[in-house]
């Protein structure tokens, strides 16, 4: 049974799942899509056609699905989509995509966005990411599963951020950060592997693989991407596949300090 509140509105064609909690004053746009045990608190708006997934819960003053911050959207018909068992906090701002960029916002599962954090147009994030107070992602900013961006850190647009990546507290991120590293300082740099993120979820003998891989990569001084495919060739591990790979295929660079053999 659903428990909406008679001072929330709703427009006709909205289309509400079962179990959906709305609190007063929130604004639910006449083509959102409201998934089942789905939670809105109060004073939230729901914009455009924005699909929302089950059981996530929306905090109070959030603005989900307004208009790209984008001065070439001319009113195309863009969307924003988001998964299941996400807790969306306070006063945070999720745009939808752009006609140059897809057309879609995409968001996956089991993710946290604390307060105040901003999701702009284009961006695709996968699930059971964090991403902690004030954290900025400009337009076409993509993240893998399992990563963290830390409070107060801008990442620029088009940055493509691997699983298991972490992005520290107030960094500045301009470059792409590989699966299972971690970038610190403004500007942000590699700072090593992610092991505290690694150590949660990774067997040891796969992290000791993904240590030797990063020695090899980002110390030993050799040309970046002539060391991934080298690796590539002669291990099989996956999970050091997942890196190299990444770095074959970068387009904005990856932060590291370069050594001198």
């Amino acid at each position: 049974m659903n428990k909406i509140s008679p001072l929330a509105i709703i427009e006709d064609g909205a289309i509400i799942g079962k179990n959906v909690e709305i609190g007063p004053y929130c604004l639910i746009s006449a083509q959102a899509i409201i998934g089942d045990g789905t939670v809105i608190d109060q004073n939230t708006s729901i914009y455009g056609k924005t699909t929302i997934g089950k059981n996530n819960h929306i905090y109070s003053h959030a603005v989900i699905g307004s208009v790209p911050q984008d001065l070439k959207f001319a009113g195309e018909d863009v969307e924003l989509i988001i998964g299941d068992d996400n807790k969306i906090r306070e006063f945070t701002l999720f745009n939808p995509g752009t006609k140059g960029g897809g057309g879609k916002t995409i968001i996956g599962s089991h993710n946290l966005f604390m307060g105040y954090v901003h999701i702009g147009h284009d961006v695709i994030i996968g699930s059971h990411c964090i991403l902690a107070n004030a954290a900025t992602l400009a337009g076409h900013v993509e993240m893998g599963d399992y990563a963290v961006i830390g409070g107060m850190t801008p990442i620029h647009q088009f940055v493509h951020i691997g699983d298991y990546a972490m992005v520290a507290g107030a960094s500045a991120l301009a470059q792409d950060v590989p699966p299972f590293c971690l970038a610190e300082g403004n500007r942000a740099y590699l700072r090593g592997l992610n092991l505290t993120g690694l150590r949660r979820n990774l067997k040891r003998e796969e992290i000791d693989e993904l240590k030797t891989a990063y020695r090899e990569l980002f110390e030993s001084g050799k040309p970046l991407k002539d060391v991934a495919s080298e690796l590539l060739e002669n291990t099989e591990n996956h999970h050091v596949h997942n890196l190299c790979n990444f770095i074959l295929k970068t387009k904005r660079g990856i932060p590291y300090e370069r050594k001198n053999v």
